[in-house]
């Protein structure tokens, strides 16, 4: 019965029969990959024009609510913003993908899409920018932990599911009982490249102090930038990408400060 109740309370899938957007453009390509654990992945990869492998791509891994085509307008944004190409995918159980949310299930779907972008779209592991937006944080950094890549980013992302747990149930025990841990806290300090954390200040769902703690964990070279005003489903505005921009090119260039 817990762990029923356990994924309902971090796993809010929406089927593709329920609701599923159109693709942001006609260079959209739908490919369905199979995870280490037998579900189907069903990814949009979203090339820019003229894209080539040495320009590198976004993974991009989305939060804990709907499914991948609810991200059109940030893929569009994200694109015009980054002028990157972006490969998004779902976690079993979300869109059209099969199979049923966990952990271990969201981190299988996201080694699917790193591979099939390294390996059958030949883009460099180094060239691999790693996104990952609330719960998609805990799985970007699941995949920074374990090999190389480009930088990574974290909006809105949480220490682990326990301090969640505690913090929003605290008269009960569930922080013993969580299967579904995602402990990016324990994990940050293994991600060495580059790293560009955003949060909320007003985020009513994980608190701003989520995305200090895990900055504070963090190795160099590493950013913090606080959206002011921001809650939790708010997108990223204007300054968000440039103060990005501007934090991989120093990053890169060896000119940070």
């Amino acid at each position: 019965m817990w762990n029923f109740l356990e994924a309902k309370l971090i796993f809010f899938p929406t089927r593709a029969e329920e609701e599923w957007l159109a693709p942001p453009n006609e260079r959209v390509q739908e490919v369905e990959l199979t995870a280490s654990a037998g579900s189907r992945i069903n990814t949009w990869w979203c090339p820019t024009k003229e894209w080539e492998p040495a320009h590198g791509a976004t993974l991009y891994c989305h939060g804990n609510a709907g499914n991948l085509s609810h991200r059109a307008n940030s893929i569009t944004r994200w694109q015009q913003q980054m002028g990157q190409a972006v490969l998004i995918f779902d976690y079993p159980g979300y869109g059209k993908s099969t199979g049923k949310p966990s952990e271990l299930g969201c981190y299988s779907a996201a080694a699917a899409a790193h591979d099939w972008l390294t390996q059958m779209q030949r883009v460099p592991a180094e060239r691999v920018l790693l996104y990952g937006g609330s719960l998609g944080g805990a799985v970007a950094i699941e995949l920074a932990s374990r090999g190389p890549y480009r930088a990574l980013v974290l909006v809105s992302t949480f220490t682990s599911i326990p301090d969640m747990a505690r913090e929003h149930y605290p008269l009960l025990p569930v922080r013993w009982l969580i299967r579904n841990r995602f402990e990016n806290l324990a994990k940050i300090g293994k991600c060495r490249k580059p790293l560009f954390i955003a949060h909320g200040t007003a985020d009513s769902l994980i608190p701003f102090a989520h995305g200090e703690r895990l900055f504070a964990a963090a190795s160099e070279p590493k950013l913090f930038f606080p959206m002011q005003g921001y809650d939790h489903n708010h997108a990223p505005g204007p300054e968000f990408y440039r103060a990005l921009s501007e934090f991989l090119a120093a990053a890169e260039s060896g000119t940070l400060s």
